[in-house]
């Protein structure tokens, strides 16, 4: 096949939000595109995007500590933060355009207003937060961030917070209004529905036991059904989106981008509760700060959740440790995504993770009780008998060289691997992961179809109208976009 011809064949190895989000893109600039999808499962949506293993937090760093950090002058630098709000920017436009075509009814089954906030306590800890609000609402995507630090306004904030507290420690919080809460699981099933009506084929109890080249430059994919039987299916372009799963099929294909990524799992549990009157109390997203020495993803939060139409309260996370990659993988996982082109990397980053590894033992460690005693570091009349812990999904963070951080570097984030020719992309790591499945799907897109990106270019912008422009450059776009986004979305959120 010639490089000008459009790849017509399309593999998606995982039936999670990412290749949800990547295939609903592709049939939007190509109708006549043929899509496989195979999942291991007996449905979509089942393993990280399922509502019940991730937070649920639309990721705009609106309330998440860890995307902002004070430099050695006392400065606090949120260039990652405003990366992260603009890549949710296009998420939330993408989520806008398919609402307006029809291709998703009734948003508010897949995406509700909450407030996000962030909460400290002690002195330090509140200077910082005074000037990281400083920082914040001052630049447009962040309009309208409001600080406290008095009783009387906490109070009306975090009355479930605030309500006990008899600790001397001084108390701040942010609050911004536009904030989200998103199930990734309820919006995956309904993006694979849609797809199943363009003629999209989606296999599920269908397990790929191997991706390598075809003698004709093409991805063969070896798929083992439920019931045993065995099929090769071949692809222009084959993308590996099966979560935790994906480092292993990555290693596979043999291409050399595979070579030297390592994988680390992580585990995750939640306090999760159903109480009427507790959950009544409380009504946004409430980041606070990691203990020191923990890694980022275990930033504890006390979330409002929206699910099966039901109010809910998670706190969490609490991190633990298994060798699956995931939530229904092998114990096998880590000990055979070890390969001699690894091998060194992978112990370059257990010598440098010795932190990592004593949090990990202490949270494993963790009784019931202690978990409710770090709850009611947020909410002191915590009670145990109101709380379950509920079981999260599995991470698999990405341990790979880097120039900055050298041999065997933990990366906490969302990585994309593309073999050189675009025919093959993985799609590796964690947080901010979904909140950010369209920018990350289009980068995918620009890579792997550079031949049809300008054909395409028009389309992109019906689809994401500030496609090609920081929204933090253009301020009025920014408003203009909000608002109209949130009356398609059932949002009603003024940026102000």
């Amino acid at each position: 096949m010639s490089s000008k011809e459009t790849k017509k064949d399309v593999i998606l190895i995982g039936a999670g939000i990412m290749s949800a989000t990547l295939g609903t893109i592709l049939k939007e600039l190509d109708p006549t595109i043929t899509i496989k999808v195979f999942e291991k499962l007996d449905k979509a949506g089942e393993e990280s995007s399922n509502e019940w293993n991730n937070a649920g937090t639309g990721h705009a760093a609106l309330c998440e500590l860890n995307y902002t950090s004070e430099k050695e002058d006392g400065t606090v630098d949120i260039s990652k933060a405003v990366n992260v709000n603009e890549q949710f920017q296009i998420s939330r436009q993408f989520w806008s355009y398919l609402v307006e075509k029809n291709l998703l009814n009734h948003p508010e089954q897949f995406i509700m207003p909450l407030p996000h906030m962030s909460m400290v306590q002690g002195a330090d800890n509140v200077e910082f937060l005074r000037r990281r609000h400083a920082a914040m609402s001052a630049h447009p995507l962040f309009k309208g961030m409001e600080f406290a630090e008095d009783e009387a306004t906490l109070q009306e904030w975090i009355p479930l917070i605030m309500d006990g507290r008899t600790s001397p420690e001084p108390i701040a919080a942010t609050k911004i209004d536009y904030g989200t809460d998103v199930n990734f699981g309820a919006l995956t099933r309904m993006l694979f529905d849609n797809l199943e009506k363009q003629g999209v084929q989606i296999q599920y109890n269908s397990t790929v036991k191997d991706v390598k080249r075809a003698e004709d430059g093409r991805w063969e994919v070896k798929v083992v059904s439920g019931d045993g039987k065995l099929a090769y299916h071949n692809a222009d372009f084959t993308f590996l989106g099966a979560g935790g799963g994906s480092l292993h099929l990555l290693q596979k294909t043999g291409i050399p981008e595979s070579k030297h990524i390592g994988g680390f799992p992580v585990s995750g549990l939640f306090l999760v509760c159903n109480k009427e009157e507790v959950v009544n109390k409380h009504y946004a997203k409430v980041y606070g700060k990691a203990a020191v020495g923990a890694p980022p993803m275990s930033v504890p939060h006390l979330d409002t959740r929206f699910i099966d139409n039901k109010r809910a309260l998670l706190f969490g996370p609490f991190a633990g440790f298994s060798p699956k990659f995931l939530k229904t993988g092998s114990n096998m996982d880590l000990i055979s995504s070890v390969k001699p082109n690894n091998v060194f990397t992978m112990l370059a980053a257990g010598a440098k993770e010795m932190s990592l590894t004593k949090y990990l033992v202490q949270q494993l460690m963790l009784s019931k009780d202690q978990r409710i005693e770090e709850l009611r570091d947020f909410v002191p009349t915590a009670k145990a008998e109101d709380w379950d812990v509920v079981v999260a999904g599995q991470r698999v963070q990405v341990i790979k060289d880097t120039d900055k951080g050298g041999k065997g570097t933990l990366q906490f984030g969302t990585e994309v691997v593309t073999a050189e020719d675009g025919s093959v992309a993985a799609l590796l790591g964690a947080s901010p992961g979904a909140s950010t499945a369209v920018k990350v799907m289009f980068d995918v897109i620009g890579k792997c179809f550079p031949e049809q990106m300008p054909q395409w270019e028009s389309k992109l912008k019906e689809m994401v109208p500030s496609y090609g422009k920081k929204l933090a450059d253009h301020p009025e776009l920014l408003e203009e976009l909000h608002e109209a986004t949130a009356k398609t979305l059932k949002l009603d959120q003024p940026l102000s």
